[in-house]
């Protein structure tokens, strides 16, 4: 199989760009022929996410420690917003303050990730369900709706709070993921953790922006559109960045949030 498509670009391509090419094949085992609901990947069959990983041990033990150290400082820090927030949602709407949701983290390993509640309670999640899987095919995009086209997220939607509109306007509401962060599940910088749903609805490729890193509370596709982003865009700038992470851009990529939240800049 490999010959024939290196055979195929030798063919296409001139020969000083297939000497630059690196071919590879990988198996799908998390394809849920069963039904089953585990969408874990076994990492040995991804070989070359392994050297990956090897190579980048002590860097990576690097961005773990940054991690750690800024997570337990803002949860520090933020105490009296999170005080102020969880008062707000106690007086304006019935329910919890913090609203519990499985997410997928590296790998495709099932975690709980923590936000502020910015929705009435009791919701229907079929609502969103149907949406994520139109966006994630392109049935839903911003070129229908102009730029400011929200990325799993509903415009107008009717089961969000006023303090919710709020919170996700301001992106106050992920502020607990910190607490995410400092167990280990997230990272400060990284991808968006999917829905298992959403990830049913992935093309394969898009899976790739699941195992290359760990998800993030901020990251690539955050600081350059947030909310107007596309979807397949939103993955190509998730693997840009998996692809071509370091310390460096880690430190940029937190230096551009504060600015981006600020301004309100395509969040919803």
């Amino acid at each position: 199989m490999l010959e024939k498509a290196r055979a195929a670009l030798v063919e296409a391509l001139p020969a000083e760009k297939v000497s630059k090419i690196t071919v590879s094949f990988h198996f799908f085992p998390e394809e849920e022929q069963d039904g089953s609901t585990d969408h874990s990947a076994n990492i040995t069959l991804y070989p070359d996410l392994s050297r990956q990983e090897e190579s980048r041990k002590f860097a990576l033990g690097i961005k773990r420690s940054m991690d750690f150290v800024g997570s337990a400082a803002a949860l520090v820090l933020l105490a009296p917003i999170f005080a102020a927030v969880s008062l707000a949602i106690k007086l304006t709407s019935k329910g919890p303050v913090l609203f519990k949701q499985e997410r997928l983290g590296q790998y495709g390993r099932k975690f709980t990730v923590l936000k502020f509640r910015s929705m009435l309670t009791d919701c229907d999640a079929r609502i969103h369900e149907e949406y994520v899987s139109q966006f994630i095919a392109g049935q839903v995009n911003g070129a229908s709706q102009g730029s400011e086209q929200p990325v799993f997220k509903i415009q107008k939607d009717p089961r969000v709070t006023p303090i919710g509109r709020f919170l996700r306007r301001t992106s106050l509401d992920e502020l607990p993921q910190f607490w995410n962060v400092m167990v280990g599940e997230m990272s400060l910088v990284g991808p968006r953790p999917p829905l298992p749903y959403e990830f049913k609805a992935y093309d394969l490729w898009h899976r790739r922006r699941v195992l290359e890193i760990k998800p993030g509370i901020t990251g690539l596709w955050q600081v350059k559109g947030r909310s107007r982003t596309r979807f397949d865009e939103m993955v190509r700038l998730d693997l840009k960045y998996a692809r071509a992470w370091s310390i460096w851009l880690d430190v940029k990529i937190l230096l551009q949030t504060p600015g981006v939240v600020l301004t309100g800049e395509g969040a919803h």
